[in-house]
């Protein structure tokens, strides 16, 4: 199995920008679709953006579509999720998610699809 280990969160104002990372480790990164997800106090874990393994396909949540960009570097066994124009909704827990895919080149945009989570990092929005 994959451990997921997630990174880069804190306190920004409404407007910033910053960027998390998730480190995999423990099997090949490669064969491993990715996602990021995030859970705000009160509310249900929600899908915020997907890579298939390649990185050549993503997918966004309407709310970030614009704002936020998801990129990997197999090589580094890392993904990452660039936020700009954080708005204080987006305050959250933001988890990483891995699924192993073998024979497809697919995203997946629901929870229930991955296997493997990170531990979550906290991203705070300022107004």
């Amino acid at each position: 199995q994959v451990q997921l280990v997630e990174s880069g969160g804190g306190l920004v104002q409404a407007g910033g920008s910053l960027r998390v990372s998730c480190a995999a480790s423990g099997r090949t990164f490669s064969n491993y679709a990715m996602g990021w997800f995030r859970q705000a106090p009160g509310k249900e874990r929600e899908f915020v953006a997907a890579i298939n393994r390649s990185g050549g396909a993503t997918i966004y949540a309407d709310s970030v579509n614009g704002r936020f960009a998801i990129s990997r570097d197999n090589a580094k066994n890392t993904v990452y999720l660039q936020m700009n124009d954080l708005k204080p909704e987006d305050t959250a827990i933001y988890y990483c998610a891995g699924r192993e895919v073998y024979f497809d080149n697919r995203y997946f945009d629901t929870a229930n699809d991955y296997a493997y989570w990170g531990q979550g990092t906290q991203v705070t929005v300022s107004s």
